[in-house]
């Protein structure tokens, strides 16, 4: 299951990163610390895409760089490699450091800190997927990996997770699918010190949304290029992305994905508040007649790339519902034992120790069909049967987990003072989300 590189290798190349970022000594993992929130309403607002940045285009030619798959030991490990311990040991430590006592100023203000998101991108979250012959850490697939980070950030704050892990799924997206050209125009963006705002868009606001049955359209212009008519929805941090992997429907032949830049004329952000997952400041991706050259198409526009994309986006909401999942059993045991009631603490009673019990044994089962999907994909193995039970689980459970753990805190359960409200929220997500993240 777990990626075979030497210990010197992804981990070590992490930690590195931060130790010679100038923003570490301000970071202070070990200390409890206060983040200033990004300020700025996100209700009622209409605008144009960012335009900060200007993407140099790279005339390409060559085969592209594709990361290799990891060889299958023939033993059934679920230990992570050190690697991956160093790895998720500082993401946790920044989760609940960071990103816990974070969030209910970032769910307020509908976004995730601008420090929050500079300071993720010192642990080269960006870079796990990007070739270390295009500037990022590795040669092999680390799907496994991208789940433990997902979960670990989660286990934190699923909305603060999800603006942290929106750019890396468009690096990735580049890194698995994009051609020699577009890796060469975009990843060199993803694996320097300031990664641009970005979001894969699949998601359309309509009720049983099928990511198979799109009405985002892109046909041929006059001109050669492509013209681009649509609504995206749940776009992460759209109003400040610079780019966008968006899912269209290729002249009719089928879903694939496209690659747009925010500047684009036709490209505007509308406002679209939600249930959950507020600080990862959704937003909805307007497409009005947007021009695109030919060759944005991620790659070739292949069926079955834009089929892996969707299995490996929901693996990816599968770990961060497993953080959340972990985050809401752990409150609760701790809440259980010490809350009182007709004398005794509420544990003893045999209802509410099951309910925990309940809790536990639905986590794992998640956490190991989950995990089995990840090893399949990182081998390059057919994993749809396996993540189609991670999502069916994750769904279903993390409903479950929320509901339990807002029912077993009674009163309290149902008030902002603590936190499992809002995680009972973000975990409805799971089942609806489509695209956003990818491992």
């Amino acid at each position: 299951m777990a990626t075979r590189r030497d210990p010197m290798g992804i981990g070590l190349a992490v930690l590195n990163r931060i130790a010679s970022s100038p923003t570490i000594d301000k970071l202070k993992l070990r200390k409890t610390t206060e983040r200033a929130v990004y300020e700025g309403a996100k209700g009622g607002f209409r605008v144009a895409g960012a335009t900060t940045r200007a993407f140099k285009r790279v005339k390409g030619g060559g085969k592209p760089a594709r990361l290799a798959r990891t060889s299958d030991s023939g033993v059934f490990d679920l230990e992570p490699t050190e690697d991956q311990q160093m790895i998720v040991g500082v993401v946790k430590e920044f989760a609940a450091e960071v990103l816990r006592p974070a969030a209910g100023d970032a769910e307020s203000s509908d976004d995730t800190s601008k420090e929050v998101l500079a300071q993720t991108s010192e642990f080269g979250l960006t870079l796990l997927n990007i070739p270390e012959s295009l500037g990022g850490l590795s040669e092999d697939r680390s799907a496994v990996t991208g789940v433990l980070v997902a979960e670990a950030l989660a286990e934190g704050d699923m909305g603060q997770a999800v603006a942290c892990l929106a750019p890396a799924a468009v690096a990735t997206a580049i890194s698995l699918w994009g051609s020699d050209a577009q890796q060469q125009t975009y990843l060199p963006a993803f694996s320097g010190d300031d990664v641009p705002a970005s979001a894969l868009a699949v998601a359309e606001p309509r009720a049983l949304f099928d990511p198979f049955d799109l009405r985002t359209t892109a046909v041929r212009a006059e001109g050669g290029g492509l013209t681009i008519n649509g609504v995206k929805s749940a776009v992460v941090r759209g109003s400040e992305a610079e780019l966008f992997v968006v899912a269209v429907d290729l002249e009719g032949r089928g879903p694939t994905l496209v690659l747009v830049e925010s500047s684009t004329p036709g490209v505007t952000i509308e406002a679209d508040p939600s249930m959950g997952l507020r600080a990862a400041g959704l937003s909805r991706l307007v497409l009005d007649d947007v021009q695109v050259p030919a060759d944005a198409v991620l790659g070739e526009g292949a069926a079955d790339d834009y089929r892996e994309c969707i299995r490996l986006s929901r693996l990816a909401w599968a770990g961060l519902a497993l953080g959340t999942g972990r985050a809401v059993l752990d409150y609760v045991s701790e809440y259980v034992k010490t809350r009182t009631a007709f004398g005794e603490p509420i544990a003893h009673r045999q209802a509410v120790a099951f309910m925990v019990a309940n809790i536990a044994i639905e986590l794992e089962g998640m956490r190991l069909v989950t995990l089995k999907a990840a090893s399949r994909a990182e081998q390059g193995l057919d994993f749809s049967r396996e993540v189609a039970l991670a999502r069916r689980l994750a769904s279903e459970y993390g409903m479950k987990i929320g509901t339990d753990g807002v029912q077993l805190l009674g009163g309290h359960g149902f008030v902002k003072e603590h936190p499992v409200e809002r995680w009972y929220r973000d975990l409805r997500a799971v089942g609806l989300m489509e695209g956003a993240v990818l491992v």
